[in-house]
């Protein structure tokens, strides 16, 4: 498993840099939803843990405050979340397909497009 672990309040502050690029600690605040927006000096306090994780970091600095970019892609780090997901379950991901399928959230198209990553993996280590 490569990358760090990222909390729930870190990743959801790697949401915003991923979808709106460099940002200050100000912009990545102001994006949080105002009823569910922690203080602002949490998000300025995780952003520095972030920074110390190498998880982001300072692009440049503009006045008094540093503008921050995700080294970290939102792909590497789904990753890792779904990695430690499947290690609850001893390493076995039947369990949570099982899950996905009973709730709903995965779809015949879903299905058909892991068959496809499926065949493809399998024919490249065949290689």
């Amino acid at each position: 498993m490569a990358g760090p672990r990222l909390a729930k309040l870190e990743f959801q502050i790697m949401e915003v840099l991923w979808a709106k690029g460099e940002s200050s600690i100000r912009e990545i605040h102001e994006a949080f939803p105002e009823k569910r927006r922690s203080a602002y000096t949490t998000i300025q306090t995780t952003v520095y843990r972030l920074e110390v994780k190498g998880v982001v970091r300072r692009v440049k600095k503009v006045g008094n405050f540093h503008i921050f970019a995700a080294v970290v892609s939102r792909e590497a780090a789904q990753r890792r979340l779904v990695d430690d997901l499947i290690s609850l379950f001893g390493g076995r991901g039947q369990p949570v397909m099982a899950h996905l399928v009973e709730s709903g959230k995965l779809s015949l198209e879903d299905v058909k497009e892991a068959e496809k990553t499926l065949r493809r993996l399998s024919a490249e280590e065949k290689q």
